[in-house]
């Protein structure tokens, strides 16, 4: 080869592009992460993906479903190769007057004769996956799709709703009375978690024969914070092994994920429509 030619060769290669495929996928697949062994890795690609599988959502509804179904799916024992967990849910706080028809006929339900109001808060839920058909809808919810709380006294009767809030790091009387701070631009406040390691037997979760022992749930953990609009937002994990305290704190990073994914959602538009 000529000095001309093998220079002419050099100089194309120079000018043409070099294509790098990118380390990580468009697509949020990053495998699978086991809660009872949530190691930082783990944590950071749950993060990412649950970022990516959130993006184009049209509602906050179809958001939520995207986050549950992801953790739902994705979560996997190590050692059995089955689903950690039977039941995941992502509830919202909501004004009883915003919520759906049909939503604030459940609220009534629960509250009996008690007075209500629109502005009072209702803790919805948005999003639901689960094990039986019944947890794949939330309409479908026996009871939960919206629970009234009138005022600080009632809430901190039920044990689980009171304790998520506290250890959150949030305050009762400011939930229900719908006086928190919005979430702002490049807030980076982390909130604690809720962590039940034993649920079996904890006054914390309810329905101990029907759901706690029948669905073999071992341990809760539950992650959230405040939405730009200033609501609650909480993700709930019923798992069907032990959720070590070191495990269950690295949700608080999956936590300002979540609330970063949902940060450019319009909040008005909650409900995806049928």
């Amino acid at each position: 080869m000529s000095t001309a030619v093998g220079a002419q060769l050099h100089a194309a290669r120079l000018a043409t592009p070099i294509t790098i495929e990118t380390a990580v996928p468009d697509e949020p697949n990053f495998g699978t992460f086991d809660v009872a062994n949530f190691t930082v890795g783990a944590m950071l690609r749950a993060g990412i993906a649950i970022r990516r599988v959130v993006r184009g959502s049209e509602s906050l509804e179809a958001a939520a479903n995207c986050v549950v179904r992801y953790l739902y799916d994705h979560g996997i024992d190590s050692n059995s190769g089955e689903r950690n967990c039977a039941l995941v849910r992502f509830y919202k706080t909501h004004a009883y007057g915003t919520l759906e028809p049909e939503q604030q006929l459940f609220a009534e339900r629960l509250l009996g004769e008690q007075s209500k109001d629109d502005s009072m808060r209702c803790l919805a839920l948005v999003a639901t996956a689960g094990d039986e058909p019944e947890w794949n809808a939330r309409r479908d919810s026996a009871s939960h799709q919206a629970i009234p709380l009138p005022s600080a006294d009632i809430v901190r009767r039920a044990p689980m709703i009171a304790r998520l809030i506290e250890d959150l790091g949030l305050d009762i009387e400011s939930i229900v009375s719908g006086q928190t701070t919005p979430a702002r631009v490049g807030d980076a406040r982390t909130y604690d978690v809720f962590h039940v390691e034993e649920a079996v037997g904890s006054p914390h979760i309810p329905a101990q024969r029907e759901f706690v022992k029948r669905y073999g749930i071992e341990s809760v953990v539950g992650f959230g914070g405040l939405l730009r609009s200033g609501e609650l937002y909480a993700v709930i994990l019923f798992s069907r092994v032990r959720i070590p305290k070191a495990s269950a704190a690295r949700f608080r990073a999956i936590a300002l994920d979540v609330r970063s994914a949902l940060y450019a959602l319009d909040e008005e538009k909650t409900w995806a429509q049928n």
